[in-house]
């Protein structure tokens, strides 16, 4: 596959899966959508272990690893999902563009990386901006609103915490390997959740809810990371941080075009200052060192 194309794809997917998230509680409850869409993602990553021959280490480190990935797949998607209940499927995406930036700061305090350079700053501050200009709109009056974005921030905020962790770990394994053992942790966390709070299986499903989980439990949670990582291996990282600019940006075109979800101009306003915070905390540093030159 050329790079371009798995590029798009990821593009794509990542674009889409916000969408589907919301799709995918509708009819079954949130918690039937989460624990079936990674039920059917451990069980499409496995066999493609299986397949691929891809070894799973069991030494104390990759346990860790696992316990740690594990973790934070079942409190982060467990909080976007409740939280995505509430709010458009686009200011999902555009919270979650936020992750660079939260796992910076813990980054910063856990594994000792630079954080306190002016473009990072002033990126954190223009994303904060963005955020308390968007919790003080129309979320407000949404059912729930305000809660439902702080759910989803807080579901950023593990999954940053869960990446920092397993950096810290520092296990020498395969990327696949990685997913599969976090599923493995975290789907038995899912189905003892959805069997303590709910418990019943739905009669029938929409078909727009069953498409839903299947496509985020074959390609968003299989497709999508081998896409990712075949990306990451073969361009700079910079490049991949468009990702997170684009994505925000289709999600929210995708959230009005599909289902309806006409957002005021000033959220329009609050997620352009948050994905701007962002491109300054990516690049800024880069542009400031490059301006003496010219």
């Amino acid at each position: 596959m050329s790079v371009p194309a798995a590029f798009m794809g990821v593009i794509l997917i990542w674009s889409t899966t916000p969408l589907a998230i919301k799709w995918s509680g509708q009819g079954g409850g949130f918690l039937f959508g989460v624990s079936a869409r990674m039920l059917l993602g451990m069980l499409c990553c496995l066999a493609l272990m299986g397949l691929l021959s891809v070894p799973m280490p069991r030494d104390r480190r990759a346990l860790a690893t696992y316990l740690i990935a594990g973790l934070g797949m079942y409190g982060s998607m467990l909080a976007t999902y409740w939280g995505a209940q509430f709010i458009p499927s686009g200011l999902v995406s555009v919270l979650f563009g936020l992750t660079p930036v939260v796992t910076g700061v813990l980054a910063a305090h856990w594994l000792g990386e630079r954080l306190f350079t002016p473009g990072r700053i002033g990126g954190a501050l223009l994303g904060l901006g963005g955020l308390m200009l968007l919790f003080n709109d129309e979320l407000g009056a949404l059912s729930q609103g305000r809660w439902g974005a702080a759910a989803v921030m807080f579901a950023v905020i593990l999954h940053s915490a869960s990446a920092v962790g397993v950096k810290r770990i520092g296990a020498d394994m395969p990327a696949m390997a990685m997913a599969g053992g976090g599923l493995a942790v975290a789907v038995p966390l899912y189905l003892l959740t959805w069997w303590l709070v709910d418990a019943t299986l739905p009669q029938t499903l929409p078909t727009r809810t069953l498409g839903s989980i299947i496509y985020l439990g074959v390609v968003g949670s299989v497709i999508g990371f081998v896409l990712f990582y075949y990306v990451l291996k073969r361009l700079e990282a910079s490049s991949i941080a468009l990702v997170t600019l684009v994505t925000p940006v289709l999600a929210l075109m995708l959230g009005d075009w599909l289902a309806g979800e006409h957002l005021s101009p000033r959220v329009w306003m609050a997620s352009a200052v948050i994905l701007s915070g962002l491109a300054m905390h990516q690049w800024a540093d880069r542009w400031l060192l490059r301006a003496p030159a010219q």
